[in-house]
């Protein structure tokens, strides 16, 4: 696709520098061409002195050359003519008459000067496979010539909402026990910033079979499918048992030693016949399979562990093998904060003044994301960690 319409697709494969790039020396000041030799020796209380014989002009090939004892006027970008191997600036020269310059400081060659191919060598690598494309890629493609590049298609990732209380969010009026549908809507947006798709499949009600034949049609049209609710233990939940019937590999993983997020269910399924072909997903033996995520049904719970596995999940189904870093902050706790051993601990906080204060309340509660600047992780094997400790925070963008 075209470069304007690249920004942020991940490459499908390697780019290559057609030529060398910048493709000719030159300036990188403004001051005078000249042979490094001719200024050895050189300061402000013995300056040497030069005969300007001619000037550079932007865009346009040097007819000038510098021969011994000689300078030539160069401006910032413009390509070093014949005989030069350095650019003195013009603040450590003065004009000591018409036609002659003097020159306090001496330059070492390649000073003031970018090579031919300093950017890249002709057939160098200069965007790797697998990279999200910043905008400072897209600049390099387009100094070396390149206009089109190929990417990987973005993964179509299915949001299904499940629960016989849950319904709309732009229902009006609830009923006792009714609950909008607010995670599907914060899924696809954390969907979308990994690349992926959303697509969202509705609201299916506490009914087996009504899930199964959702899900199964999912599948077919589908790179990665993500089940919001119904996925902790309990008489209600059926979404394990429907998930592991849909085919191998099956079930990775139902709970994971985390908090928030503990009823996470981990599956991959074999792909339904016909339908989409996007970048697709493999399993761990190498066989095609679509990779099913079961998420809590508190809806921090869900984004938390979502952001954490989920979004690193489409990007890897996605065909991004480099993702860019998450911004970080380093903050000091202002208070103790204490964790079990034996997992994930994921604690939201604030961020002001470089200090880092934790965001408390019950998983169902989505004011606590709204609220926080970012998170931090206590990592298993931790009790806590005390007030005043340095911890890494990652920014909510």
């Amino acid at each position: 696709m075209p470069l304007g319409e690249a920004p942020r697709r991940v490459t499908a494969e390697p780019v290559h520098a057609p030529r060398e790039l910048p493709g000719f020396a030159r300036s990188t000041v403004d001051g005078y061409a000249v042979r490094a030799a001719d200024t050895y020796g050189v300061s402000e209380g013995l300056p040497g002195y030069l005969t300007v014989t001619g000037a550079v002009l932007m865009g346009t090939e040097p007819t000038a050359e510098v021969k011994p004892g000689t300078a030539v006027t160069m401006p910032t970008g413009g390509a070093l003519p014949r005989g030069a191997d350095a650019v003195v600036m013009i603040e450590y020269t003065a004009e000591a008459m018409p036609g002659t310059i003097e020159v306090v400081r001496p330059v070492a060659p390649g000073e003031g000067v970018v090579r031919a191919d300093e950017d890249a060598r002709a057939g160098q690598q200069i965007i790797p496979n697998g990279r999200t494309l910043r905008p400072q890629d897209l600049g390099m493609l387009a100094a070396a010539g390149v206009t089109r590049v190929r990417v990987r298609a973005r993964p179509v990732v299915t949001i299904f909402s499940t629960g016989d209380e849950v319904v709309p969010p732009e229902t009006e009026m609830l009923r006792p026990g009714q609950v909008r549908d607010a995670t599907s809507v914060a899924l696809a947006a954390l969907v979308a910033e990994a690349g992926g798709v959303p697509v969202h499949a509705g609201i299916v009600p506490d009914d087996p079979a009504t899930l199964e034949t959702k899900l199964r049609e999912a599948l077919v049209a589908s790179d990665v499918i993500v089940i919001s609710a119904g996925s902790s233990v309990g008489t209600r939940d059926e979404t394990a048992s429907v998930v592991a019937r849909l085919g191998p590999p099956g079930i990775w993983c139902h709970g994971l030693a985390i908090k928030p997020g503990k009823p996470t269910l981990l599956a991959e399924c074999a792909r339904g016949s016909g339908g989409h072909i996007g970048s697709g997903g493999h399993s761990v033996s190498g066989e095609p399979g679509i990779p099913v995520i079961g998420l809590p049904g508190n809806p921090r719970s869900a984004l938390v562990v979502f952001r954490l596995l989920g979004m690193d999940l489409i990007r890897l189904v996605g065909g991004c093998t480099a993702p860019p870093p998450e911004p970080s902050v380093r903050a000091r706790l202002d208070r103790d904060l204490a964790s079990a051993t034996g997992r994930l601990d994921v604690v939201q906080v604030t961020v002001s003044g470089g200090a880092a204060t934790p965001v408390f309340g019950l998983s169902a509660l989505l004011s606590v994301l709204t609220v926080a600047d970012g998170y931090i992780v206590i990592p298993e094997e931790a009790t806590g960690f005390d007030a005043g400790t340095e911890v890494d925070v990652t920014l909510y963008r």
